[in-house]
């Protein structure tokens, strides 16, 4: 359940401002970006930094010289800014690279060879394929991939059954923190308890979640957790958090010049440091909105939690239109959560289908609105199996974000129902 901390009520209209794509017309009308889930736009903030970084700083790091000595500064604050962002003990327990599913290749390939035929891997339902595939590659070596099931009516993972699942020879439980086709949130503390409980590690998918509320993996006690920094206003970056004590303990696939210790021993071959100045920016932007939202409040960490709760009031009022909106539609049909007093329990990420009407059809349609939403499976194929959905080209995804509008939702709502079979 994601709750509120701040109490003021801020104007996004201002910080609409700050994003340049939003102010981009297209024959004669804003486009409507509402295709977030698959990555969301950027402010001025993260281009200014990346321009700035290949002027003044583009240098590979560890050299004796300027340039060098500037990008390095910047690598070693990027670490800083994402430990506060998710609460980690030290920038050492970040680990930066291409994306989440490149991450997580690397860190189930280093895990296995620890692995004997016959341990388990628990996965769900529910995930997207980058949170499954890299798992279900181990299968070669004798590993046994178990997997928790999701409550249809709802699409919620069936919490009973992933603790059934769970037993002595369970070593890693990898689940999603928020689906990123239909929204639901995973109890993903209690999920880290029953996986601590059986001697077994946690694996968190952050992706989806990273850009709607506030994480804390120290309070979350997971043993390992990823986000990938373009879902939340920056650049194509993939962020790792992990323990200090569980990387240690593993042994990565890396040249023999890298780094010995974390994070550097994960961080193997020349990285996208003009990505990292990016997310610097993203921060310079996250800073701005937690000021006006807490005002009197200081500190990156504070002011970063303030941003990610202050987004969160104005994605709930616009989750809640669009769902109650296309519920009005006749035809419609929405796949997760969708009863008022429950709609905390997900994100705005909202998944439809609609009666007669292929979904990569009705995306085509309001594309050619420029009103941009997704068709398919996602990646989150497993979902749209379980619901029978693949074969029929899965589901539409709408995913306001805090830059959307009420008139935005008003728009996409009467193309939809303006739609005919």
């Amino acid at each position: 359940m994601l709750t509120d901390s701040v109490e003021t009520t801020i104007d996004f209209a201002p910080f609409r401002r700050q994003f340049p794509a939003l102010q981009q017309e297209v024959n004669g009308r804003l486009p409507a970006f509402l295709d977030n889930p698959a990555g969301t736009q950027v402010p001025q903030d993260p281009i200014d930094r990346m321009r700035e970084y290949f002027i003044h700083a583009n240098a590979n790091v560890d050299g004796a010289f300027r340039t060098s000595r500037a990008s390095t500064a910047l690598f070693a604050e990027t670490h800083a800014a994402m430990a506060d962002m998710l609460g980690a003990a030290s920038p050492s327990e970040i680990i930066i690279g291409q994306n989440m599913t490149t991450l997580t290749f690397a860190v189930s390939r280093a895990m296995a060879r620890s692995f004997v035929p016959g341990d388990e891997i628990v996965v769900t339902t529910l995930d997207h394929e980058g949170n499954v595939a890299p798992w279900r590659a181990l299968e070669e070596r004798g590993v046994v991939i178990r997997v928790a099931d999701i409550d249809t009516d709802d699409c919620t993972v069936d919490m009973a059954d992933l603790a059934s699942k769970i037993t002595d020879r369970t070593r890693v439980v990898a689940v999603t923190h928020c689906s990123n086709l239909v929204g639901s949130i995973v109890d993903v503390a209690e999920v880290c308890r029953l996986a601590r409980n059986a001697g077994a590690l946690s694996y968190i998918d952050a992706v989806q979640y990273a850009a709607h509320g506030n994480i804390d993996v120290q309070a979350m006690d997971c043993d390992f957790l990823v986000c990938s920094s373009y879902k939340f206003f920056g650049p194509h970056l993939g962020i790792l958090y992990g323990k200090r004590a569980r990387l240690d303990a593993l042994e990565p696939y890396r040249v023999r010049t890298a780094d010995s210790v974390p994070p550097g021993r994960f961080e193997t071959g020349t990285l996208n440091f003009e990505g990292c100045a990016a997310l610097l920016g993203t921060f310079d932007y996250f800073e701005r909105v937690g000021r006006a939202a807490g005002p009197g409040q200081s500190g990156r960490r504070e002011l970063v939690r303030q941003a990610l709760s202050a987004f969160r009031r104005q994605e709930h009022a616009l989750g809640r239109q669009l769902v109650e909106g296309l519920k009005r539609i006749p035809g419609v049909h929405i796949w997760g959560i969708t009863d008022p007093d429950r709609l905390d329990q997900r994100v705005p990420t909202v998944s439809f289908t609609k009666d007669g009407m292929h979904p990569d059809a009705i995306a085509e349609s309001l594309g050619n609105d420029e009103i941009h939403v997704w068709s398919g499976n996602n990646y989150a194929l497993s979902l749209t199996e379980r619901l029978g959905l693949e074969a029929t080209g899965g589901m539409v995804r709408v995913g306001p974000v805090h830059y959307n509008t009420s008139e935005e939702i008003d728009r996409l709502l009467e193309h939809v129902d303006g739609l005919r079979r």
